[in-house]
């Protein structure tokens, strides 16, 4: 299916997509909406930055499939909106509960706050399905060729 250049190209450009982009909005909604100082946030995302390369590409393949059906109900860009949104929140909610799971977080707070973060996460999975796409194309992802118009 695929060449090991063209995989390893694909991998490279859904882990850079991943690290980029959480750093940033991550950043911005620490600082911004949470309170931290930069030191804190700045502490924060460099700690994230193995998660978001362990997870990049299993998440850029689950994120594939969920497209695929968003082409077989018209690939509007609407369809292709709310497959990044389901992708998005389907895929991190697990995610996030693990990591507060594992820094010790109870079944509460873990409930708690992987529900208000559903809604975040609403908001930016379809900003990074367009960023998704944009460093795919940068990265010459070979077979890529999904557009959103």
């Amino acid at each position: 299916m695929f060449s090991r250049e063209s995989r390893l190209r694909h991998a490279a450009a859904d882990i850079f997509a991943m690290v980029v982009y959480c750093f940033v909005v991550g950043m911005a909604i620490e600082i911004l909406l949470s309170g931290m100082s930069f030191q804190q946030s700045l502490s924060s995302r460099l700690v994230s930055i193995p998660v978001n390369i362990f997870i990049a590409w299993p998440y850029g393949l689950y994120r594939d499939s969920f497209m695929k059906l968003a082409k077989r109900g018209g690939n509007t860009t609407w369809m292709r909106s709310l497959a990044d949104i389901m992708a998005y929140v389907t895929f991190q909610s697990p995610v996030y509960a693990a990591i507060l799971w594992s820094v010790g977080a109870d079944s509460q707070q873990i409930i708690a706050a992987v529900s208000s973060n559903v809604a975040a996460t609403m908001l930016m999975g379809a900003a990074y399905g367009y960023f998704l796409d944009y460093c795919r194309r940068l990265f010459r992802v070979q077979g890529y060729t999904t557009s959103r118009a």
